[in-house]
């Protein structure tokens, strides 16, 4: 039984996400904050179909969308396909991000262009939800 557990535990660690996804235009910025759904700040994401945006983390700000009880994603509004520059901050638009430099437009539910121009997508956090509150990091 311990060799199992030794053997899950080994696994997991060589499965988890690197915070490096090899995108050549965002710095690699540490992300670990945890939103409380039953208070004030997790007030938008109490319904299936909200969404909210957290502008102080993150590089440009995080949008984290529900798309039910337990399914949860988060993305940085950086332009994932620019350099940081005034204009590479995404708005966000129902279920799009949209950079201001370009007008290039990703998914909230993947992160990826709607052109299918850009080989990057918008950069990911890990959405972990446990009883109330969920947890957004990298």
């Amino acid at each position: 039984m311990k060799q199992i557990f030794g053997l899950l535990l080994i696994l997991s660690l060589f499965s988890c996400d690197d915070t490096n996804d090899n995108n050549p235009f965002l710095p690699n910025f540490p992300v670990n904050f945890t939103i409380n759904l039953n208070l004030a700040e997790g007030i938008n994401l109490i319904n299936d179909g909200n969404q909210d945006v957290f502008l102080d983390q993150g590089i440009r700000g995080i949008v984290v969308k529900r798309f039910s009880a337990t399914n949860f994603v988060a993305f940085d509004l950086a332009c994932p396909h620019l350099e940081l520059q005034n204009c590479s901050t995404m708005t966000v638009e129902g279920f799009l991000m949209i950079c201001t430099c370009d007008d290039e437009r990703f998914q909230i539910l993947d992160g990826a262009s709607i052109s299918g121009n850009v080989n990057v997508t918008a950069r990911n956090y890990s959405a972990i939800l446990n009883g109330n509150l969920l947890r957004i990091s990298n």
